[in-house]
Protein backbone atom coordinates (compact mmCIF):
# COMPACT_ATOMS: atom_id res chain seq x y z
CA UNK A 1 0.00 0.00 0.00
CA UNK A 2 1.51 3.49 -1.08
CA UNK A 3 1.35 6.07 2.07
CA UNK A 4 0.99 9.08 0.49
CA UNK A 5 0.21 12.53 1.53
CA UNK A 6 -2.38 14.97 0.05
CA UNK A 7 -4.18 18.28 0.20
CA UNK A 8 -7.71 18.02 -0.20
CA UNK A 9 -10.30 21.03 -0.42
CA UNK A 10 -11.13 20.86 2.62
CA UNK A 11 -7.84 21.36 4.30
CA UNK A 12 -8.47 25.23 5.69
CA UNK A 13 -4.23 25.76 5.20
CA UNK A 14 -4.48 25.36 1.76
CA UNK A 15 -7.93 27.36 1.36
CA UNK A 16 -6.37 30.65 3.20
CA UNK A 17 -3.43 29.72 1.03
CA UNK A 18 -5.63 30.31 -2.03
CA UNK A 19 -7.75 33.09 -0.90
CA UNK A 20 -4.60 35.02 0.70
CA UNK A 21 -2.53 34.93 -2.53
CA UNK A 22 -6.22 36.23 -4.52
CA UNK A 23 -6.32 39.19 -2.81
CA UNK A 24 -2.19 40.08 -2.48
CA UNK A 25 -3.07 40.21 -6.06
CA UNK A 26 -6.23 42.20 -5.87
CA UNK A 27 -4.31 44.81 -3.30
CA UNK A 28 -1.81 45.03 -6.64
CA UNK A 29 -5.06 46.00 -8.76
CA UNK A 30 -7.01 43.10 -9.45
CA UNK A 31 -10.39 42.37 -8.71
CA UNK A 32 -12.03 41.30 -5.51
CA UNK A 33 -14.92 38.42 -5.84
CA UNK A 34 -14.60 37.41 -9.39
CA UNK A 35 -13.19 34.06 -10.65
CA UNK A 36 -10.29 34.40 -12.27
CA UNK A 37 -10.36 35.30 -15.95
CA UNK A 38 -14.20 36.14 -16.36
CA UNK A 39 -13.88 39.43 -14.05
CA UNK A 40 -15.86 41.59 -16.76
CA UNK A 41 -14.87 43.99 -18.95
CA UNK A 42 -14.50 46.75 -16.41
CA UNK A 43 -17.55 48.59 -17.07
CA UNK A 44 -18.85 49.02 -14.28
CA UNK A 45 -17.55 51.92 -11.79
CA UNK A 46 -16.95 52.53 -8.20
CA UNK A 47 -20.01 54.71 -8.42
CA UNK A 48 -22.28 52.81 -9.87
CA UNK A 49 -21.07 49.81 -6.97
CA UNK A 50 -21.41 52.34 -4.40
CA UNK A 51 -25.07 53.11 -5.44
CA UNK A 52 -25.73 49.20 -6.29
CA UNK A 53 -25.27 48.25 -2.78
CA UNK A 54 -26.41 51.45 -0.93
CA UNK A 55 -23.55 53.67 -0.21
CA UNK A 56 -23.09 57.75 -0.35
CA UNK A 57 -21.03 58.45 -3.27
CA UNK A 58 -19.88 61.97 -1.14
CA UNK A 59 -18.43 59.12 1.45
CA UNK A 60 -16.68 57.11 -1.18
CA UNK A 61 -15.27 60.61 -2.99
CA UNK A 62 -14.25 61.28 0.71
CA UNK A 63 -11.69 58.35 0.99
CA UNK A 64 -7.89 58.10 -0.05
CA UNK A 65 -7.57 56.60 -3.68
CA UNK A 66 -5.73 53.61 -2.18
CA UNK A 67 -8.74 52.75 -0.08
CA UNK A 68 -11.44 52.91 -3.08
CA UNK A 69 -11.12 49.10 -3.23
CA UNK A 70 -13.56 46.30 -3.84
CA UNK A 71 -16.94 47.45 -2.31
CA UNK A 72 -17.90 44.02 -1.27
CA UNK A 73 -21.26 42.61 -1.48
CA UNK A 74 -22.81 44.82 0.74
CA UNK A 75 -22.62 47.88 2.97
CA UNK A 76 -22.35 46.60 6.48
CA UNK A 77 -22.17 50.05 7.80
CA UNK A 78 -26.01 50.42 7.04
CA UNK A 79 -26.36 47.59 9.77
CA UNK A 80 -23.91 48.96 12.29
CA UNK A 81 -25.69 52.39 13.37
CA UNK A 82 -22.44 53.70 14.77
CA UNK A 83 -21.97 56.28 17.36
CA UNK A 84 -19.69 58.35 18.40
CA UNK A 85 -16.59 56.93 20.31
CA UNK A 86 -17.33 53.35 19.77
CA UNK A 87 -14.99 51.05 19.11
CA UNK A 88 -15.19 49.18 15.89
CA UNK A 89 -13.16 46.11 14.24
CA UNK A 90 -14.12 45.29 10.96
CA UNK A 91 -13.30 41.63 9.74
CA UNK A 92 -11.47 41.73 6.63
CA UNK A 93 -10.51 45.19 6.13
CA UNK A 94 -8.85 44.84 2.91
CA UNK A 95 -7.99 48.05 1.25
CA UNK A 96 -9.46 50.24 4.25
CA UNK A 97 -12.84 50.89 2.61
CA UNK A 98 -15.09 50.30 5.25
CA UNK A 99 -12.65 50.88 8.39
CA UNK A 100 -11.72 53.70 7.13
CA UNK A 101 -15.75 55.10 6.63
CA UNK A 102 -16.68 53.61 10.32
CA UNK A 103 -13.87 56.31 11.11
CA UNK A 104 -15.58 59.13 10.25
CA UNK A 105 -18.54 58.22 12.54
CA UNK A 106 -16.92 57.14 15.56
CA UNK A 107 -14.86 60.22 15.61
CA UNK A 108 -11.43 61.09 17.25
CA UNK A 109 -13.25 59.93 20.73
CA UNK A 110 -13.49 56.36 18.99
CA UNK A 111 -11.52 54.05 17.75
CA UNK A 112 -11.06 51.70 14.53
CA UNK A 113 -9.30 48.17 13.99
CA UNK A 114 -8.59 46.52 10.89
CA UNK A 115 -7.70 42.94 10.52
CA UNK A 116 -6.52 41.22 7.50
CA UNK A 117 -4.21 38.25 6.82
CA UNK A 118 -2.75 39.54 3.79
CA UNK A 119 0.12 41.55 4.00
CA UNK A 120 -0.30 43.78 1.32
CA UNK A 121 -3.77 44.73 2.09
CA UNK A 122 -2.59 45.84 5.50
CA UNK A 123 0.29 47.56 4.08
CA UNK A 124 -2.48 49.66 1.79
CA UNK A 125 -4.78 50.36 3.67
CA UNK A 126 -2.17 51.70 6.63
CA UNK A 127 -1.03 54.01 4.04
CA UNK A 128 -4.88 54.83 3.14
CA UNK A 129 -5.28 55.48 7.00
CA UNK A 130 -1.94 57.72 7.50
CA UNK A 131 -2.32 60.68 10.08
CA UNK A 132 -5.42 59.17 11.85
CA UNK A 133 -4.93 58.00 15.33
CA UNK A 134 -8.37 56.43 15.18
CA UNK A 135 -7.98 53.94 13.16
CA UNK A 136 -5.28 50.71 13.29
CA UNK A 137 -4.81 48.04 10.78
CA UNK A 138 -3.29 44.61 12.23
CA UNK A 139 -2.20 41.60 10.17
CA UNK A 140 -3.81 38.71 11.40
CA UNK A 141 -6.32 35.79 11.07
CA UNK A 142 -10.14 36.05 11.64
CA UNK A 143 -9.43 32.58 13.59
CA UNK A 144 -7.38 33.85 16.02
CA UNK A 145 -7.89 37.71 16.04
CA UNK A 146 -4.92 40.23 17.78
CA UNK A 147 -7.56 41.64 19.64
CA UNK A 148 -8.04 42.07 23.51
CA UNK A 149 -11.18 40.15 24.98
CA UNK A 150 -14.37 42.42 25.61
CA UNK A 151 -12.66 45.18 23.97
CA UNK A 152 -15.23 46.47 20.92
CA UNK A 153 -18.57 47.40 20.57
CA UNK A 154 -19.13 46.47 17.35
CA UNK A 155 -17.90 44.24 14.59
CA UNK A 156 -18.68 44.68 10.54
CA UNK A 157 -17.48 42.96 8.08
CA UNK A 158 -17.69 43.13 4.21
CA UNK A 159 -18.32 39.53 2.16
CA UNK A 160 -14.93 37.91 4.04
CA UNK A 161 -16.71 35.69 6.13
CA UNK A 162 -17.48 32.97 3.66
CA UNK A 163 -13.49 33.14 2.43
CA UNK A 164 -12.76 31.76 5.98
CA UNK A 165 -12.13 27.63 5.80
CA UNK A 166 -13.17 27.34 9.70
CA UNK A 167 -16.34 29.73 10.00
CA UNK A 168 -17.29 28.47 13.52
CA UNK A 169 -13.71 29.52 15.09
CA UNK A 170 -14.26 33.24 13.40
CA UNK A 171 -17.36 33.63 15.83
CA UNK A 172 -16.24 32.05 18.40
CA UNK A 173 -13.39 34.75 18.29
CA UNK A 174 -16.00 37.30 17.14
CA UNK A 175 -18.32 36.63 20.50
CA UNK A 176 -15.12 37.02 22.71
CA UNK A 177 -13.60 40.29 21.33
CA UNK A 178 -16.83 41.95 21.60
CA UNK A 179 -18.31 43.10 25.33
CA UNK A 180 -21.67 41.84 26.62
CA UNK A 181 -23.93 43.60 24.54
CA UNK A 182 -21.76 44.52 21.73
CA UNK A 183 -23.63 43.66 18.55
CA UNK A 184 -22.09 42.17 14.87
CA UNK A 185 -23.30 43.65 11.49
CA UNK A 186 -22.28 41.62 8.67
CA UNK A 187 -22.96 41.64 4.68
CA UNK A 188 -21.82 38.38 3.27
CA UNK A 189 -23.02 36.26 0.34
CA UNK A 190 -25.17 33.00 0.94
CA UNK A 191 -26.19 29.92 -0.69
CA UNK A 192 -29.97 29.74 -1.64
CA UNK A 193 -29.04 26.57 -4.10
CA UNK A 194 -26.75 23.84 -3.64
CA UNK A 195 -23.62 23.99 -5.14
CA UNK A 196 -22.75 20.56 -5.56
CA UNK A 197 -22.19 19.35 -9.01
CA UNK A 198 -21.64 22.65 -10.66
CA UNK A 199 -18.66 24.77 -11.93
CA UNK A 200 -18.36 26.73 -8.24
CA UNK A 201 -17.56 23.91 -5.47
CA UNK A 202 -14.51 23.12 -6.08
CA UNK A 203 -10.97 25.33 -3.47
CA UNK A 204 -10.49 27.40 -6.89
CA UNK A 205 -13.94 28.83 -6.43
CA UNK A 206 -13.16 30.07 -2.65
CA UNK A 207 -11.54 33.64 -2.87
CA UNK A 208 -14.29 34.11 -5.61
CA UNK A 209 -16.77 34.57 -2.47
CA UNK A 210 -18.83 31.47 -4.01
CA UNK A 211 -17.96 28.23 -2.72
CA UNK A 212 -17.73 28.96 1.13
CA UNK A 213 -20.71 30.56 0.99
CA UNK A 214 -23.54 29.65 3.98
CA UNK A 215 -26.92 28.46 3.47
CA UNK A 216 -28.96 31.19 5.92
CA UNK A 217 -29.56 28.40 8.19
CA UNK A 218 -25.89 27.53 8.46
CA UNK A 219 -25.22 30.93 9.45
CA UNK A 220 -27.66 31.00 12.17
CA UNK A 221 -26.93 27.78 13.89
CA UNK A 222 -23.28 28.29 13.92
CA UNK A 223 -23.80 32.19 15.08
CA UNK A 224 -26.38 30.42 18.00
CA UNK A 225 -23.81 27.82 18.68
CA UNK A 226 -21.04 30.42 19.63
CA UNK A 227 -23.37 32.41 21.81
CA UNK A 228 -25.08 35.27 20.12
CA UNK A 229 -28.54 35.76 20.50
CA UNK A 230 -31.14 38.10 18.44
CA UNK A 231 -29.32 36.45 15.25
CA UNK A 232 -31.53 37.52 11.87
CA UNK A 233 -30.05 36.86 8.47
CA UNK A 234 -32.09 38.91 5.83
CA UNK A 235 -31.16 37.72 1.93
CA UNK A 236 -30.98 40.51 -0.34
CA UNK A 237 -33.64 39.39 -3.26
CA UNK A 238 -32.22 42.34 -5.59
CA UNK A 239 -28.23 41.38 -4.95
CA UNK A 240 -28.64 38.92 -8.23
CA UNK A 241 -27.44 41.61 -10.21
CA UNK A 242 -24.06 42.15 -8.42
CA UNK A 243 -23.70 38.37 -7.99
CA UNK A 244 -23.97 37.74 -11.72
CA UNK A 245 -21.28 40.14 -12.17
CA UNK A 246 -18.65 37.79 -9.66
CA UNK A 247 -18.58 35.17 -12.82
CA UNK A 248 -20.55 36.52 -15.59
CA UNK A 249 -23.12 34.77 -17.76
CA UNK A 250 -22.32 31.70 -15.73
CA UNK A 251 -26.19 31.66 -13.92
CA UNK A 252 -24.21 31.69 -10.51
CA UNK A 253 -26.85 34.41 -9.35
CA UNK A 254 -29.13 31.59 -9.01
CA UNK A 255 -27.06 30.13 -7.00
CA UNK A 256 -26.15 32.80 -4.20
CA UNK A 257 -27.81 35.93 -3.14
CA UNK A 258 -25.96 39.06 -0.57
CA UNK A 259 -27.87 39.09 3.20
CA UNK A 260 -27.41 41.73 5.98
CA UNK A 261 -25.99 39.29 9.24
CA UNK A 262 -27.19 40.85 13.17
CA UNK A 263 -26.04 39.27 16.01
CA UNK A 264 -25.84 40.80 19.82
CA UNK A 265 -23.68 38.98 22.55
CA UNK A 266 -25.98 38.56 25.26
CA UNK A 267 -25.61 41.44 28.48
CA UNK A 268 -25.18 38.71 30.85
CA UNK A 269 -23.96 35.27 30.06
CA UNK A 270 -25.29 31.84 31.47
Amino acid sequence: MTNRTHTTDHDPDRLRAIVQEHYGAVAAGGTGCCTGGSCGDGALTLQDAARRLGYDEADIASLPTNAQLSLGCGNPLVLASLKPGQTVLDLGSGAGFDALLAAARVGPTGKVIGVDMTPAMVERASSAAAGRAEVEFRLGRLEELPVDDDSVDVIISNCVVNLSPEKERVFAEAFRVLRPGGRLAIADPVKIRPLEGTRWEGAQHMAACISGAMTVAEYQDRLHQAGFTDVKVAVEDGSAAHISDWDPGTGVEKYLRSAYVEARKPTALA
